[in-house]
């Protein structure tokens, strides 16, 4: 057995099916994903864009071995398809053969990009309801978790993709929550001020709700379809990368005119990165005036700059979890574990 310490250790060393009808679908399973233990088994998958260097295949490797986990990579993974990595039915085939594995215990997405989405209607969504795992990454593979959300229940997690970089604040976090099974307390002026990112009290307050969102982007051209959970009392968290702050402004206000931010119970925005513009000239808004904008007259708690998104040391964030955000503190206080 590997101990924490010993696979910090480990790894600081490493530099389809039809969709069920809406009817059938009932309310949220209580099931949840089996906790990770070290000598555990793990699917590696790309369900977005294609993984074009092999120091990206051979990090992802290094990283969930430092985990001291066991690594196996889909079918295609290293496939490429245009800037896809393979088919949309291969890509689908991978993620499905993980969820049905008994074997696999956990399922980590190499990197994001684009496509996940497109890959929704060809999941095995009764088998995957059926067998709850972790599903880890993040940015386009918001998708992913948004769909699980609705059509299983199960919690997933917003962390680093297998590819990205693991560094101690994130692999702290996420050996607390998929490891251990414990509740933490996520964010907070400790956590700031180690990675150098303070985050901001936009509207005061505290207020609980399951943790649903994830990356802006994805989430505003899910909007419309059947993909999206309710967010009826939900936390809604937030994250972005490479948009101006008229694109922010943009979806915010397509999340507003679809209700969505009438219905959750606190807003946790969190990095966007590389979204304000440099034009010396621009005269236009700023990012944090597109967020005082649409969130500070928002009537439930409200934090800004917290860490998530597309940064190193993000936080992992148990989604479809119910949490607890104070606002005042600039934290998340898991209330349910989201492992068995």
């Amino acid at each position: 057995m590997i101990s924490r310490r010993g696979a910090l250790g480990l790894l600081g060393g490493l530099a389809g099916s039809a969709l069920l009808p809406a009817a059938t679908l009932g309310a949220p399973v209580s099931a949840r994903p089996p906790r990770l233990r070290p000598g555990d088994t793990v699917g590696l998958v790309a369900p977005a864009s294609a993984v074009t260097l092999p120091e990206e295949r051979d990090r992802a490797l290094h990283w969930i071995r430092g985990m001291g986990l066991v690594p196996r990579l889909g079918a295609h993974t290293e496939d490429r398809h245009g800037y896809l990595a393979g088919t949309d039915a291969d890509r689908a085939a991978d993620l499905n053969a993980m969820f049905a594995d008994p074997e696999i215990r956990a399922i980590f997405a190499v990197r994001g990009g684009w496509g996940s989405a497109r890959i929704l209607p060809l999941l095995d969504w009764p088998a995957i309801r059926a067998n709850p795992k972790l599903l880890i990454g993040y940015s386009d593979t918001t998708a992913l978790h948004c769909a699980i959300a609705t059509r299983c229940g199960f919690p997933t997690l917003h962390a680093p993709n297998a590819a990205s970089s693991w560094e101690k604040t994130s692999w702290d976090s996420l050996w607390r929550i998929a490891f251990a099974a414990d509740v933490p307390v996520l964010g907070g002026a400790a956590v700031e001020q180690a990675v150098g990112r303070p985050a901001r009290t936009l509207v005061e307050g505290t207020a609980r709700g399951r943790l649903l969102g994830g990356n802006l982007t994805i989430l505003s051209t899910l909007m419309g379809t059947d993909w999206l959970p309710s967010f009826d009392g939900a936390i809604l968290f937030l994250e972005d990368i490479n948009e101006d702050p008229y694109r922010v402004d943009r979806m915010l206000q397509q999340l507003g005119l679809a209700g969505v931010m009438d219905r959750v119970s606190g807003v946790v925005f969190g990095q966007c990165t590389r979204c304000d513009l440099r034009d010396p000239d621009y005269a236009g808004f700023t990012l944090d005036d597109v967020l005082n904008q649409h969130l500070g007259d928002l009537r439930v708690p409200v934090v800004t700059g917290f860490n998530t998104g597309h940064v190193r040391s993000q936080l992992a964030l148990p989604i479809g979890v119910p949490v607890e955000l104070d606002a005042e503190a600039r934290t998340l206080r898991m209330l349910e574990p989201a492992v068995a």
